[in-house]
């Protein structure tokens, strides 16, 4: 994903030290049941669409504009489908992040898919029983937008 121009900001006076970060998911299904998906550009792999908000703005804004800006797919945002603290992730120039992933259940209103920036190499739609090989983070978040279940979380746990 292309870094927002308030994390290079950030990035100056933090350096490479972990950044605690919002990021939106987007799970985007046609009026067929097909998901739309990305091959990335930085790792060459299929994955759901998602981003980082910018300042104040609101998830279901984020998602909505991720989906576009990346696949030329006008959609809605229906609901929330989970919230969760994701592993701390390092890339390759040594940054770190850790997110607070918001997934959204989206449904497609327009646009034909196509690559749209440079973040993909490719775009297409897939039924959800044909997927392309896909991290769990992405097979996980596509499930669980598929059922009516409440909103999952990880359960707390005590002490």
């Amino acid at each position: 994903m292309a870094t927002p121009d308030f994390i290079r900001t950030l990035r100056d006076s933090a350096g490479q030290q972990l950044l605690w970060l919002p990021g939106v998911t987007a799970i985007v299904f046609d009026d067929e049941g097909r998901v739309l998906l990305g091959r990335r550009s930085d790792t060459r792999t299929w994955s759901v669409i998602g981003g980082i908000p910018d300042p104040g703005e609101q998830p279901a804004a984020c998602a909505v504009r991720e989906v576009f800006e990346e696949t030329a797919v006008h959609c809605v945002a229906e609901r929330v489908v989970l919230v969760q603290a994701v592993d701390p992730i390092t890339y390759p120039n040594g940054d770190c992040c850790q997110f607070m992933d918001i997934t959204i259940r989206c449904r497609a209103v327009g646009g034909e898919a196509r690559v749209n920036d440079d973040e993909s190499l490719e775009v297409g739609w897939f039924a959800v029983d044909a997927l392309p090989e896909l991290h769990e983070f992405s097979r996980f978040r596509i499930k669980q937008s598929m059922c009516d279940a409440p909103t999952w979380f990880d359960p707390m746990t005590s002490d």
